[in-house]
Parts: C-alpha cells; sequence; structure tokens
C-alpha cells in the first residue's frame, strides 16, 4: 500500500503567527515543519490579548484545544478622570486571555518533531516549483512552501523586500502583569469585571485582567495586565532602549530589563499623571516592560513560493486589538484556500498552477484586511494621542 504523500510547508518563526499557520496548515493536509531562532522557550513580550472571533475560528478549524474557560470575562468598559471618578461607562462584553495560554495551547498541539528550535534562517532560493531554505546551522530544508511568519523583524520579508522596515509612530507602549492578590483592595474594586481606561493629554492607559502565568482563572489566582502609551522622541526612545546592562536594544525593552532609574522616572510620571487606581499598578508591577509602536505594512504578500503572514506582513498598532486576530485570519484563511490543492497533490503531477492561482486569491484577500486594520490602527493611535494638533 502506499503512502500517503503530502505537500510541504515550512513556516518560519516560533511565536504565534508561526503557530497559527503550522497548526491550521496541518488540519488543512500539509506537511509542516516550524523553525525558531530562539533555542529557548518562548516568552510573552505582550501579556494580555483581547480573545477575538478570528482567533477562536482558527484554533476550532485545527483542532487546537483551549482551556475551559479560555480566559477572563468583562462585562463593562469604564473610562476614569484623573481622580479615579467613572466618567463614561458601557456594557461591551468580551474575553481576555494571555499570550502564553495561546502560546501553550498551539505549541502542545504540534507534534515534538516538527517544531526546531535554535534554528535561524539565513536565507532561502527556489528549485523549481520548490524553495528551498538555508539555516545557519548548516541545515538546507526542501519545501512545497515557505511562510514567513516572523514577526516585526521577520528575516523573510527583509529578503523580499528589504527597504520594508518599520517606522516609529512616536510613542511607546509600557507594559505591566501584576499578580491579582498583590493589587490594592480599592484598585481591584474599581478594575474587577470591568475593561477601564484613563484617557489623558497625550497620553492614554486601560487595564484588564488575564489568567495567571499557568493559565489560572480562578479568583485570586489571575493577573491584572496594563498598559500606558506615551509619547518620546526618537532621542527619548534610544536612551530608554539602552537597557539595565548596557546594551543598545533595537526594538523592545522585555520584562526584566528595564533601567532601574527609568523605572523610578515611570512611577513618578504615573503619580503626576494617572488616576489612583493606575497608580496603583503601575507601583506593583515588579518590572515594567516596553514596545515602541511602529507602523508597517508590506505592499506584497506572495512571492513565489514565500509569503508573509502576520506581523512580517503587516502591523496593525495595538488600539486595534487585532494583531493576534490579523495572524490568525491570515493563517485561517490560507489553509482554508490550500485545502483543495493538499486533496489533490501528487508528487508526480504538476500542481503549480493551482497553487499559484490560490496564493494569488488569498493575497489579494489578506492585504485588503492589512490595509483596513493598520489604517484603523493609525487614526485610533494619532487620535489618542494628539497627534496632528
Amino acid at each position: 500500500m502506499n503512502a500517503i504523500v503530502k505537500p510541504r510547508a515550512i513556516v518560519i518563526g516560533g511565536s504565534l503567527g508561526g503557530l497559527f499557520s503550522a497548526t491550521t496548515m496541518r488540519a488543512a493536509g500539509w506537511d509542516v515543519d516550524l523553525f525558531e531562532a530562539s533555542p529557548n522557550q518562548l516568552d510573552s513580550r505582550g501579556g494580555g490579548i483581547v480573545l477575538q472571533p478570528d482567533v477562536l475560528d482558527a484554533l476550532r478549524f485545527a483542532g487546537v484545544a483551549l482551556p475551559d474557560p479560555p480566559g477572563v470575562a468583562s462585562g463593562e468598559r469604564i473610562y476614569l478622570d484623573r481622580h479615579d471618578r467613572h466618567i463614561e461607562h458601557m456594557f461591551m462584553p468580551q474575553m481576555q486571555t494571555a499570550w502564553g495560554l495561546l502560546y501553550n495551547a498551539m505549541k502542545r498541539a504540534l507534534p515534538a518533531h516538527t517544531v526546531h528550535a535554535g534554528e535561524t534562517l539565513t536565507g532561502f532560493r527556489t528549485d523549481g516549483d520548490h524553495v528551498l531554505a538555508d539555516f545557519e546551522s548548516g541545515r538546507v530544508e526542501r519545501a512545497d512552501l515557505l511562510i514567513g511568519a516572523d514577526g516585526i523583524r521577520s528575516t523573510v520579508r527583509h529578503q523580499v523586500l528589504p527597504d520594508v522596515r518599520p517606522a516609529y509612530a512616536g510613542y511607546v507602549a509600557w507594559r505591566g502583569l501584576v499578580p491579582e492578590p498583590d493589587l490594592p483592595s480599592f484598585a481591584a474594586d474599581t478594575l474587577r469585571d470591568r475593561f477601564t481606561f484613563q484617557q489623558g493629554d497625550s497620553h492614554s492607559s486601560l487595564a484588564y485582567l488575564i489568567p495567571g502565568e499557568h493559565d489560572e482563572t480562578a479568583v485570586g489566582e489571575r493577573r491584572w495586565n496594563w498598559v500606558w502609551y506615551r509619547k518620546y522622541d526618537q532621542a527619548a526612545l534610544d536612551r530608554l532602549l539602552i537597557d539595565k546592562h548596557g546594551m543598545q536594544r533595537a526594538f523592545s525593552l522585555p520584562p526584566g530589563t528595564t533601567k532601574p532609574a527609568d523605572i523610578a522616572m515611570l512611577r513618578d510620571e504615573a503619580h503626576a499623571l494617572l488616576a489612583p487606581t493606575f497608580r496603583a499598578l503601575v507601583d506593583a508591577t515588579g518590572e515594567p516592560f516596553m514596545q515602541p509602536i511602529v507602523d508597517l505594512r508590506a505592499p506584497r504578500m506572495v512571492f513565489g513560493r514565500v509569503l508573509l503572514l502576520g506581523d512580517a506582513a503587516s502591523v496593525p498598532r495595538p488600539h486595534t486589538a487585532g494583531s493576534t486576530a490579523k495572524a490568525a485570519a491570515n493563517a485561517h484563511a490560507l489553509a482554508l484556500a490550500l485545502s483543495s490543492y493538499a486533496a489533490s497533490f501528487s508528487d508526480s503531477a504538476p500542481h503549480g498552477l493551482a497553487l499559484d492561482a490560490a496564493l494569488a486569491r488569498w493575497e489579494n484577500q489578506q492585504l485588503q484586511l492589512g490595509k483596513r486594520m493598520t489604517d484603523l490602527g493609525v487614526s485610533l493611535g494619532d487620535r489618542l494621542m494628539k497627534f496632528g494638533r
């Protein structure tokens, strides 16, 4: 009896975009191997995520099991003024989850032998209707498709679109995670069961509950997730991106790397600008971390047998709560577009034209999605931060 032959995809990037790609493409009938440059288990750089329908749809298609419940529900959205007074509220139920919960669920769903850590892509080349991927270790992999899901600093994008780079938007997101019991009761009572905002003069903050470090959703075992958007010019950003070890970082300050003097400055500014509830969050955070807000949108996503997906292709600002959802939508749509190709695949019959046509249709739809989300993010962010006024 002949073995079933499947088309093969290589996914570059082991964060959420890569995991969405690998799990959905496997569900669509493809053989998939995922390659991640880091030799270690990735940890969260974002903390909290609003659990959007596109994420749930992709995970359901891929057969990825989530904990029950998969996050922490909130009912109201409230806005605080500088003195913690409620100035606006609305009923807007939603669920917030944690980056790590999604990461761990998808990682568990992949066979261990298909995930390759510590493998850095150095380049790729075409071989007829196939692509050859070269890695720093000397490894060479041959596949029908190479998916660049390697984020804002995408190595794949740098090779196909070297002039498309992230552009600093003029402000950053300071972030923090606080164990639920560590917040003073007055602040916890204000935030509990809510998605809370404070809009200041050219700054903006928000907070909500997410699962605990090990996916706990029981009361007392969860974490408070907060974000504070602050304006800095390029020179000030460059100074902030020098970490506590004196290393100049290019894109972010992960947890545990911020200089003590900058943490002290952040807390001083929180006391000067934020409502008591948000000040309490900042004070209770042992290791605040920071991500510059950037804009990026690639004009193309398909380059023969190579494609870009998720943040490697376009980066919506976080006000859309849509970066993870867009990566999920990109991956799910790709898997649906290529499932019939997998079903009719034979390694002895030419299928290149069918694959090209499917990728062209996918690219057109996903470019439109990326444009809508990046345009929305710029509009929301510039209004919140009062740019152009």
